[in-house]
């Protein structure tokens, strides 16, 4: 008896029923629609700003989803870097951050080209450039191998394990994702948002990799939506909105590889959260607003590069309360330097003191 749809006699074969999805497809392709009219209507700095941020969620999120936070200045920086923006006072990244920013980039930004075993090698490396899953060693850029233990998603302590999902055994690893990477790069019939909903569910199912599978599904996915639109520019991240809504994620996914080829729930599911993200969107272009607003307000006023460094910081959603002795560590600056440069934005009303004085005094930016 088949425990994984994997298992059944008519794998790969997926069904649906258009009938239930067609309302939640034109719901999604309207909010498309209508946040690419609104992004057209932004400048050019807006725009690549609102897509930078976009990217950076991206990155950030699907990696959280897998229990890993990266540093978010890092990856502004590397992504920044990679679309040619001209940001000062970020810093320098190191190869893990590099490689994920590679990876969404390579998918979102050359989604007219195939994707091929080649490719997905690369992104797999890019992963991991030190070839280790923290202190574990992977094989890296290569199929999944054959250990002789099964490939199993589990949760739960030492011996009191639950077995969410088992993978396909690696041999048969190279047919799979043959058959995947076909219907992938040929599926023009279908929406490209199906194809998204779908791929994210193949690919996640065949779990050809030893670590990984689930970024670059979402990767791959993202491919999927970037030519839904046909468009390298990312205005929203999937991955956020799924990061939102991980243990309901983690239960859909559950239950349709355990379940038929019909896999209706599960793509109702992907539209209604892809709906959301888009919707998310919003409130980027509003911040990214807010930040051309604020810069053009101060344009008159003299601010040193560290004073630039912070306010950016400030403006990116600063975690946490400002203090000079933060000041001091972001700007690489001493505890005077800090002070002082608090003391002019302050005398110009762009910084405020909080309400809370003593040890614990703070700082906001004046409206915020």
């Amino acid at each position: 008896m088949a425990r994984y749809i994997y298992q059944r006699r008519e794998w790969p074969s997926f069904t649906w029923s258009p009938g239930e999805l067609a309302l939640p497809l034109s719901t999604v392709r309207f909010a498309q629609g209508r946040l690419l009219g609104k992004m057209a209507g932004l400048g050019l700095v807006a725009r690549s700003e609102t897509s930078m941020q976009a990217v950076t969620d991206e990155v950030m999120k699907s990696s959280e989803i897998e229990g890993e936070k990266l540093n978010r200045a890092h990856v502004r920086s590397s992504v920044a870097r990679r679309l040619g923006l001209d940001i000062g006072g970020l810093p320098h990244t190191d190869r893990h951050v590099e490689g994920v920013v590679e990876m969404i980039l390579d998918a979102t930004q050359r989604y007219r080209e195939p994707l091929d075993t080649a490719r997905l090698f690369d992104w797999h490396a890019a992963l991991f450039p030190t070839g280790r899953s923290g202190v574990r060693r992977l094989a890296v850029g290569t199929w999944r191998p054959d250990t002789g233990e099964p490939m199993q998603v589990i949760s739960g302590p030492l011996g009191l394990e639950r077995v969410h999902f088992e993978a396909p055994k690696a041999p048969r690893i190279e047919a799979e994702m043959r058959a995947f990477l076909d219907w992938f790069n040929g599926s023009a019939p279908l929406d490209p948002l199906i194809v998204a909903g779908l791929a994210h569910l193949w690919f996640v199912t065949i779990h050809p990799f030893e670590d990984g599978n689930g970024r670059i599904a979402r990767a791959v996915a993202d491919m999927a939506l970037a030519r839904s639109e046909e468009s390298a520019s990312r205005f929203y991240s999937m991955s956020s909105q799924i990061r939102r809504e991980r243990k309901t994620y983690y239960r859909i996914l559950e239950t349709t590889q355990k379940g038929s080829l019909d896999v209706t729930p599960w793509l109702a599911w992907f539209l209604a959260c892809l709906g959301r993200a888009v919707g998310k969107a919003d409130d980027v272009v509003q911040g990214v607003v807010h930040r051309s607003h604020f810069w053009e307000r101060i344009s008159g006023a003299p601010i040193n590069e560290r004073q630039r460094k912070v306010l950016q910081r400030l403006l990116d959603g600063f975690e946490g309360k400002l203090t000079s002795s933060k000041w001091a560590k972001l700007a690489d600056c001493s505890q005077d330097t800090a002070s002082r440069d608090i003391a002019d934005l302050m005398d110009r009303g762009i910084l405020v003191k909080d309400p809370a004085g003593g040890r614990s005094t703070s700082y906001s930016l004046v409206g915020s």
